[in-house]
């Protein structure tokens, strides 16, 4: 699946030094409105993404027209543990919505598939080691403001693998411009933090065992960041 798109290195530097290089930064630019959604508030989402590896050059992967990403900030992760990071964004599609997308410095290495119909959305909540096997999990809500499903992925070779699913959470509400929720781990190992789907409770859930085990705790007042920094 990776498909770094025509032009974007070439000429610059030999493919492998750069497979080969951490990603240091990334950023989104050249916003745009083609995409009608304003799910976070405006209608300017982002046709690309710029990222820096660790020499200091720099990559620019250019969406074609018919996409955009629709999201907030790039987030870099080593999500297979070789110690390199990717980047993970949310990627639209203007006729079949969103997508999660890791991206490396050569291009897409994985990504979830498309919901199939425009305006549908999700919502990253953070990265860990959720169940203490050594390996790092991709925690999302799928469509927080319709199916509010809490997603567990795991990065497999080139294909994000779905291991865990909980309803009724949520981490965003239309017209938001932010993301809310996240994960926090205050000594008995970590925990995802969002609101319940009512957006009345805030829930803490766990993946022990291969599954997701939520638990209310408290009243939710529209702010995480009490949860997140722990009692």
């Amino acid at each position: 699946m990776r498909n770094w798109l025509a032009g974007i290195v070439a000429g610059m530097m030999v493919a492998g030094s750069v497979a080969a290089q951490d990603i240091t930064a990334a950023r989104f630019a050249d916003p745009t409105d083609r995409y009608d959604h304003a799910i976070l508030g405006d209608n300017l989402e982002w046709a690309t993404l710029l990222i820096e590896v660790a020499d200091g050059r720099n990559l620019r992967l250019s969406l074609p027209e018919t996409r955009v990403f629709e999201d907030l900030a790039p987030r870099l992760v080593d999500l297979d543990g070789d110690g390199l990071r990717e980047v993970v964004v949310v990627e639209s599609d203007l006729a079949l919505g969103a997508r999660l997308s890791v991206y490396g410095p050569l291009g897409l290495i994985a990504a979830t598939s498309f919901y199939g119909r425009p305006h549908r959305w999700l919502a990253p909540v953070g990265f860990a080691d959720l169940d203490g096997d050594g390996r790092t999990e991709i925690a999302f809500i799928d469509r927080p403001h319709l199916a509010k499903t809490l997603i567990i992925l795991r990065l497999e070779g080139d294909a994000l693998v779905k291991v865990a699913a909980a309803p009724d959470l949520s981490n965003h509400r239309i017209g938001e411009s932010r993301i809310g929720g996240g994960i926090r781990d205050c000594g008995t190992g970590p925990e995802v933090i969002t609101a319940n789907g009512t957006w009345t409770r805030l829930m803490a859930t766990r993946f022990e065992a291969g599954k997701l085990v939520s638990r209310d705790i408290g009243a939710f007042s529209g702010d995480y960041s009490g949860a997140l920094s722990c009692p």
